[in-house]
């Protein structure tokens, strides 16, 4: 049984993890199927504390940044024991390092562009297990804290190995404390885009790119060797992130008339989140510069703001829009690409007609992204 309201959040989807079990050698097979049923004990004992708020385990003793790396040392019991504190010198376990790194690179994302003080906007320790369980092929956001398996090494790499991987799973936690989508059909699918535009954004803010100059991919660099891909997912391109006889092809649809109707995936929410992330790929390229910036700051405060629960992809993009007009005016050049890149994946933004220019508009917009602040819900 899944449990879409308090889900476990694991990079890798279940439909990969199926082919695996089915393609793969009796190795491989083996390792799918341990991955999977330690996933859904996971979410038994997710159940069992999503009534206590994250905040009151993992809430940082001073102000500021403040982050803890265990080692689990290939077994289940979480967290593990501590490795590397804030402030600590660099180990000799480049996982520890690449934990510690990339949920600083995400802190630094959402605090430094967002004004966002860590994952709950209460000072939340970043707390990150690594080498939990032996080849185990996934990473997830438990509802407290980031665990990272250490791959197969024969399909997949490290877990830390990707930042955009860590951001993703850190963007569980945000989304965990603002909107709450359900894990289930659009918005699971919303649940997870947001994830994914958030990690790549995270990747993309610690390499200083463009969005003309960055991959769009998630994961890039977490297949391993031999294997017939390139990433999990490609915002660019959906559909076209991997073909592998083992992990199977890439099901990612980029528009509304490919939406993929099942009951699999808890309805499909690592499949047709593709939509809503070409959609956000359109519109950062068209608005250009650092997508962290504008497009970015329209999809953060519509995820804080604005978003509900049980909110689908129409309303996303009607949301969206509205943000853009709030923040750079009616009218303007970021309000007129958000309704472009929507209506480009299938989707026309309701109340989106024709531009109606305010005086002062893109004033207002460039204020609030001076300070950091955006209109309140």
């Amino acid at each position: 049984m899944h449990n879409h309201r308090h889900p476990i959040h694991c990079i890798v989807p279940p439909h990969m993890l199926n082919n695996i079990a089915t393609h793969g050698t009796e190795n491989q097979k083996g390792l799918a199927i341990s991955t999977l049923k330690a996933s859904e004990r996971m979410r038994g004992q997710r159940r069992a504390m999503a009534d206590f708020p994250a905040a009151a385990f993992r809430v940082a003793a001073v102000g500021g940044k403040e982050r803890i790396i265990y080692d689990a040392k290939n077994g289940t019991t979480l967290p593990g024991t501590a490795v590397r504190h804030e402030g600590d010198p660099a180990s000799a376990d480049v996982a520890v390092n690449e934990a510690y790194d990339g949920s600083g690179a995400t802190y630094d994302l959402y605090k430094n562009i967002y004004g966002r003080n860590s994952i709950d906007n209460n000072g939340m320790r970043l707390d990150s297990t690594v080498h939990y369980r032996k080849g185990y092929d996934n990473a997830f956001w438990d509802g407290q804290q980031m665990v990272y398996g250490d791959g197969d090494g024969e399909l997949f790499n490290r877990f830390t190995i990707a930042i955009d991987v860590m951001g993703h799973e850190l963007t569980h936690g945000v989304t965990q404390f603002e909107a709450k989508l359900v894990y289930s059909q659009q918005p699971g699918a919303l649940n997870e885009s947001m994830s994914d535009v958030f990690g790549s954004l995270v990747k993309q803010f610690s390499l200083n790119q463009t969005a003309d100059q960055a991959d769009w991919l998630i994961g890039a660099g977490l297949l391993a060797a031999g294997v017939n891909g390139v990433a999990l997912r490609s915002m660019k391109a959906p559909g076209t992130a991997y073909d592998d006889p083992v992990l199977g092809k890439d099901p990612q649809p980029a528009h509304m008339k490919d939406y993929v109707n099942t009951v699999s995936d808890n309805g499909g929410v690592h499949i047709n989140s593709g939509i809503p992330n070409h959609a956000f790929y359109i519109i950062a390229n068209q608005i250009g510069g650092n997508a962290w910036e504008k497009t970015g700051q329209i999809w953060y405060v519509t995820l804080r703001d604005k978003l509900t629960s049980s909110s689908n992809f129409q309303q996303c993009s009607n949301q969206t829009f509205q943000v853009a007009g709030a923040l750079f005016g009616a009218g303007s050049l970021e309000q007129q690409a958000v309704k472009a890149g929507w209506a480009e994946v299938g989707i026309d933004v309701e109340g989106g007609g024709p531009p109606d220019p305010t005086p002062g508009g893109g004033c207002l917009g460039s204020l609030l992204k001076l300070i950091g602040a955006a209109p309140a819900k």
